[in-house]
């Protein structure tokens, strides 16, 4: 049995992987703002932080902190070191070295400072979550006409297969740059929305929307995809059957025509 310090803990990603690491027979300490005994804020540190690594045999870091994730990576390194941890893995998302996305060049900075940091590493990059393309398509569609960028397609992957691997690497020894995670399914934003609407018995018009940019340039061409590792088993109709248990019905999805809109 190891004793393992997982950031955010309470999380989208963290919690199942500590669930799964509890599972497992591991002791397991949850860090996150407002979870005690180890309520840290990343960004500011502290004694509690080092309390908080003191004496773990991994840090798994799933901490997702949109403003001040280089400071907060510094000082979990910082801390990490001071107590001699021997362990620390990262989890990222595949594309960060190729979509030049703002949030994805700081995972990529934080990617580099603890490939650099002296401290044994593990580093797993995945495709999206479900969680987050369900998150996104219900923003878009609040208003009556779904708007979805055009020829943009995503592969998203089941949480709790990127925790289970997390867990398992959590357990061993460190192992640099591990195999990418892919969902088991590429699909457009258009399929992908079909598939909310149905599964949430909503009526919207779609349209697609041509972006200008870099970044839509290089989600085009897939530079966040990895088809050659689509190892997950769930995908994202199963998701959602299981998210609103069969909410939609013959009647529910795109509006008339059954397809996109106009704007397509």
């Amino acid at each position: 049995m190891s004793t393992i310090l997982v950031t955010g803990g309470t999380g989208t990603l963290g919690r199942p992987v500590c669930e799964r690491l509890r599972a497992d027979g591991h002791d397991v300490r949850v860090l996150s703002r407002h979870s005690p005994p180890y309520a840290v804020d990343l960004r500011q540190g502290g004694p509690l932080l080092d309390r908080a690594v003191d004496g773990v045999d991994a840090v798994v870091h799933c901490s997702n902190i949109l403003r001040g994730d280089k400071d907060a990576a510094h000082l979990l390194i910082e801390a990490a070191r001071r107590a001699g941890v021997p362990h620390l893995l990262y989890i990222s998302i595949i594309g960060v070295d190729r979509v030049p996305l703002g949030y994805y060049r700081t995972k990529y900075a934080v990617e580099r400072m603890i490939q650099g940091s002296g401290i044994g590493w593990t580093l797993l990059r995945t495709t999206q979550f479900h969680d987050l393309i369900l998150q996104l398509l219900q923003g878009l569609a609040k208003p009556p006409v779904m708007p979805l960028p055009k020829e943009v397609r995503d592969q998203p992957l089941e949480v709790t297969e990127a925790a289970a691997r997390l867990a398992e690497l959590a357990a061993g020894p460190p192992a640099g740059r591990v195999e990418d995670m892919g969902g088991p399914e590429i699909k457009t934003f258009v399929e992908l929305a079909h598939s909310y609407l149905r599964a949430s018995g909503r009526r919207r018009r779609l349209v697609e929307v041509p972006l200008p940019g870099r970044v839509y340039r290089g989600l085009r061409r897939g530079e966040h995809l990895a088809p050659d590792r689509a190892v997950g088993r769930v995908t994202f109709d199963e998701f959602l059957a299981g998210r609103f248990g069969g909410a939609g019905g013959p009647g529910a999805g795109a509006g008339p025509g059954g397809g996109a809109g106009a704007g397509a």
